[in-house]
């Protein structure tokens, strides 16, 4: 998953707010389905129905699944199915490609909720995607954050996230994380403003600076479970 362009981040100010995550692969690697579903659009995105442009995703494939929940897969090389197929969670649906609006080989994986047509009705799909083995096969899970100050409205801020193996106090590689911007924070406290995938299980330090202070947590991460932490900034 590219780390740099996560869901609800601009690069840096470089690009638009994301609506998804990309994977990214070589050209013609297989995509399957994320869960059990039906196909609800299978082709190329002529008309801006998923997005506010036309030919944005190119070729793309929307599932639906239980609880009103889909999963939209964009810039395919190939498409394996048509509309009102049903799907098996990892059947092969498609190939990685460039089309559309994409820069280089990848998958745009999103998850959205209810009204699908709806482009502002996503979810960050690293809280939906079940933690796997990182590449050293150590077990991982998932962290979500809500910032918010006082009255619970959500903060925009940037956060390190890094990994004290063993008590230690030497950390890991560190991750930089930036929260979503102010317009795909949804819901109050509760509902997050930054999340990231792919953690190895143990003791993280979740650090940001507030008006000259440097505030910290420090949470556990647990193997295949998902952490939930609410910092308030005072």
């Amino acid at each position: 998953m590219d780390g740099t362009y996560r869901y609800a981040s601009t690069a840096n100010g470089k690009r638009d707010p994301h609506h998804g995550v990309d994977i990214l692969n070589k050209f013609g690697t297989p995509v399957h389905a994320a869960a059990d579903g039906l196909v609800v659009f299978a082709g190329p995105d002529v008309l801006p129905v998923y997005s506010p442009w036309a030919n944005f995703y190119g070729n793309m494939i929307v599932l639906k699944h239980a609880d009103d929940l889909y999963t939209l897969y964009g810039h395919l090389s190939k498409i394996d199915v048509k509309a009102g197929d049903g799907v098996q969670v990892g059947q092969k649906i498609g190939e990685v490609g460039q089309t559309g609006v994409a820069i280089g080989s990848h998958l745009h994986f999103e998850v959205r909720h209810g009204a699908v047509e709806n482009y502002f009705s996503t979810l960050n799909p690293e809280l939906w995607l079940a933690p796997e083995n990182d590449t050293q096969n150590l077990p991982c899970g998932a962290l979500m954050i809500s910032i918010t100050d006082s009255t619970s409205k959500h903060l925009f801020t940037k956060l390190t996230i890094a990994r004290y193996p063993d008590s230690s106090s030497q950390s890991d590689f560190p991750y930089y994380l930036d929260t979503y911007v102010n317009d795909m924070a949804k819901g109050d406290e509760s509902d997050e403003n930054a999340a990231i995938g792919g953690l190895q299980a143990g003791r993280y330090r979740i650090a940001l600076e507030s008006n000259g202070q440097l505030i910290e947590r420090w949470v556990e991460v647990q193997s295949g479970k998902l952490t939930q932490t609410v910092i308030v900034v005072k």
